[in-house]
């Protein structure tokens, strides 16, 4: 399916049938206050619709009903293969309303539809359909044990999920929290970010109308203290999955801990290095990645490159390169398809971000603002790894340059962070490629590229980036379920006086 004109695209946002209630026992519903929010088009400012603004009173009946779901079984005990059968039907559903939800996420966001169409719903369809398929496929163990007793490990679905959704990827973080909890066999209460829940209330819709029962899949849309808070506190909520930024996270554990000591997962900031160093052979190809890194979704995304640590040697011709690079990536209106860089999510967010340029090094590329929601792409020289600009997680489209002289001084800068989510190294040397990428202190690294890998590898951070579990592969279905040890015991008792 290609994409459309940006006449087209308008037309299609200017007749969108908006979600505004809650969604919760399979049905939407207002906030039990009565209460809304706005929620925005960060690109444009008109406000797009008034969305319930849930509270401590909704978190209570949706996750009273997610228990009720998940008690009775009703999903929770649903043969493998039928759990699998609602999910496909579930992809396929999203398959026949991506451009919807496409333009959707474009205009409650500010991602570019070219994103939205090219990545984000390829990508959250993939998600739902590779978890479907991995439901009827994942065997439990034998432990090796005596003649006289067999062993049995079992995988039981933890329970009641409260699932809670950064800004930045509203549908693709959606898909890698709900494609492994619903195959697993959980209930979960959904908590989107108050800039971006459309699409979340929009797809469990979607999931309903495949067979996903009522109370297994529940939005909660609201504020963090209204919604967030009380779902990391409440005494009936098995484990949190989290994905947003670290002083947050840092939060449900101080709820779980408060409350019933639940698990928590958190998936949360980081400061990434790319390293460059001096044998690096294609530097052209090797400032198209850094390029698409740093600016991919305006650098609102946790695992972007953040800080370029480059050999002094070949410094200046890959700044050269990398300039040349971001000329093709144009600001602008994000339903246009010819545009790369849209707008920041909100007016807050611009603030902070517009807030890092004032008074930062003169930039070797952009440091503009335009119309209070876009910032240019952004490359600025730091003196070193110390500066705050090299420090501070600022998730726009602004990248930091620091220059080294040696492999191991670019190794030392690299893990000299509090984060630890991804990092990238650039060589021709294949045997230091595989030592740096044993060195550096990241939960995904990837060499002589940028990526996360895909939905077969686990993606999830060392340091202050995160624990407790992993997105992605086979491994996200860990921190959805829980072992149970089954001890038979087969001793003959034959022999055993009979009263």
């Amino acid at each position: 399916m290609g994409l459309l004109t940006k006449e087209e695209y308008r037309a299609i946002a200017a007749n969108l049938d908006l979600p505004a209630a809650a969604f919760v026992d399979g049905s939407y519903r207002p906030a039990t206050s009565g209460k809304t929010f706005t929620t925005v088009n960060p690109a444009t400012g008109e406000p797009l619709a008034e969305i319930a603004a849930c509270g401590a009173e909704d978190v209570d009946f949706a996750v009273s009903k997610a228990r009720e779901a998940f008690d009775d079984g009703r999903w929770s005990r649903l043969h493998p293969s039928e759990r699998k059968d609602v999910l496909i039907r579930f992809a396929k559903l999203l398959t026949r309303n991506a451009r919807e939800l496409a333009v959707m996420e474009s205009i409650d966001s500010g991602k570019t539809i070219f994103d939205c169409e090219t990545v984000d719903l390829p990508e959250t369809i993939t998600c739902i359909k590779w978890h479907a398929e991995a439901i009827d496929k994942m065997y439990d163990q034998v432990a090796p044990a005596s003649d006289d007793h067999i062993a049995m490990v079992v995988r039981e679905p933890i329970g009641v999920v409260g699932l809670v959704l950064p800004w930045n990827f509203p549908l693709l973080m959606l898909a890698w929290k709900i494609g492994p909890a619903l195959a697993a066999g959980c209930s979960v209460v959904v908590k989107p970010a108050e800039e971006t829940s459309l699409t979340a209330l929009r797809v469990a819709e979607l999931a309903h109308e495949a067979g996903v029962p009522r109370g297994v899949l529940n939005i909660l849309p609201g504020g963090g203290a209204e919604v967030g808070e009380p779902l990391g506190r409440h005494m009936d909520v098995d484990m949190v999955s989290f994905t947003g930024s670290t002083v947050t996270g840092k939060k449900f554990l101080s709820y779980a801990a408060e409350s019933n000591a639940k698990e928590v997962v958190l998936e949360m900031g980081g400061k990434n290095p790319c390293v460059v160093l001096k044998d690096a052979e294609n530097l052209d190809a090797v400032a198209a990645h850094i390029v698409n890194g740093a600016f991919w979704n305006m650098g609102e995304n946790c695992s972007a490159i953040s800080r370029l640590i480059v050999h002094r040697d070949v410094k200046e011709v890959l700044l050269n390169r990398i300039e040349a690079h971001a000329r093709e990536w144009p600001l602008g209106d994000p339903l246009d398809p010819e545009t790369r860089l849209g707008a920041m999510v909100s007016k807050a967010h611009f603030d902070k971000v517009s807030g890092y340029l004032d008074g930062a090094p003169k930039a070797v590329i952009g440091g503009g603002t335009q119309g209070g929601a876009f910032v240019e792409a952004t490359v600025l020289e730091v003196p070193s790894n110390t500066h705050t600009l090299a420090r501070d997680e600022i998730f726009g489209p602004v990248l930091s340059v620091i220059a080294v002289s040696s492999f191991e001084e670019a190794i030392a800068a690299a893990n000299d962070t509090d984060y630890g989510l991804c990092a990238s190294i650039f060589t021709a040397n294949g045997k230091r490629a595989l030592r740096g990428a044993r060195m550096l202190r990241a939960g995904t690294v990837t060499v002589n590229s940028y990526g996360e890998g895909d939905i077969s590898t686990p993606f999830g951070g060392f340091k202050q980036s995160g624990f407790g579990g992993r997105d992605n592969s086979v491994h996200a279905h860990d921190q959805y379920t829980q072992l149970k040890t089954i001890w038979i015991d087969l001793s003959d008792d034959s022999d055993a006086e009979v009263s």
